[in-house]
């Protein structure tokens, strides 16, 4: 069983759900994401995400029409391959399509790119053989510093 603690955008609240492995994460229609989707490698039996991100998870998966194999989505810092800026322990992140053909994940990535709901979709020369796609609220401050010269 895991605990589940869901920002939703709408209210300004924290909301705390407990679901099997097996179980829908909050807010998806049709079980299309399962906890133990979501969770991935991860061995934590917390986890976190927001509401806007499963909404954005819905969308995605109306508009590409057909089942989206997950990889994982939530992965705390320490559990490999991510740092402390990661949309992936912010839980905002999806890795998916990996067992997808070349022909199905290229179809995945246009409908990601082209849906817009997603706030960043990774280009592909970086995910040759995943989609990625997150809903991070805007790019980090790292990235959105100007350097003044004197």
């Amino acid at each position: 069983m895991a605990k589940i603690k869901v920002y939703n955008n709408d209210s300004n609240r924290m909301e705390t759900y407990y679901r099997g492995e097996q179980e829908a994460m909050p807010y998806i229609t049709n079980r299309t994401l399962t906890v133990r989707e979501f969770r991935g490698s991860s061995k934590s039996n917390l986890l976190w995400t927001e509401k806007r991100a499963m909404l954005a998870w819905n969308s995605q998966r109306y508009i590409y029409g057909n089942q989206i194999p997950v990889g994982f989505a939530f992965k705390r810092p320490w559990e490999g391959g991510h740092g402390t800026f990661s949309q992936h322990y912010a839980g905002l992140a999806f890795d998916v399509g990996q067992t997808l053909t070349d022909e199905q994940r290229n179809k995945l990535y246009n409908s990601a790119v082209n849906s817009g709901v997603w706030s960043y979709v990774e280009p592909k020369s970086l995910t040759p053989t995943w989609v990625h796609f997150d809903k991070r609220r805007r790019k980090s401050s790292m990235f959105n510093r100007r350097i003044s010269i004197n």
